[in-house]
């Protein structure tokens, strides 16, 4: 039998097709293992800008001219988690027997989970992406 301009048994074109197959089987594998790199990759971009967005309205709100010129015992509102806005004056704190600052941690934790970060120890400090963390939610409730 005379193929491609030279005599080939049927054993040597079998041989060539399964050569060929194995480098279609190699290229498919290292194809699908490139599209799963560039997947993570890019999941991993969108999750690193949308916490870079976050950081920088945090930062934003920190450096605000509005915060520098304010007086220090100006009444300020604050959001709970429950949706509830409570008054409070940033000059006053509530003490403890110790003399210690009560709740100062917990609204530190609070304005944290409400930029969007986590505060549980399962996830602490990551970006929160999917809404709502039952554990830091649980935690808050404390």
């Amino acid at each position: 039998m005379k193929l491609w301009g030279g005599d080939l048994e049927k054993k040597d074109i079998f041989i060539q097709m399964d050569e060929l197959d194995n480098q279609v089987g190699k290229f498919h594998a290292d194809f699908s293992a490139l599209k799963q790199r560039v997947k993570e990759l890019l999941e991993e971009n969108n999750r690193l800008s949308m916490e870079n967005h976050q950081l920088r309205q945090v930062l934003k709100r920190e450096t605000a001219p509005d915060r520098e010129n304010a007086p220090v015992a100006a009444a300020t509102v604050k959001e709970q988690p429950d949706g509830v806005e409570s008054h409070y004056d940033e000059g006053e704190t509530e003490h403890d027997d110790a003399g210690a600052a009560v709740g100062e941690g917990h609204d530190n934790l609070t304005r944290l989970y409400h930029e969007g970060f986590h505060i549980c120890n399962v996830y602490y400090g990551h970006l929160r992406t999917e809404g709502d963390c039952l554990f830091c939610l649980s935690f808050l409730n404390k």
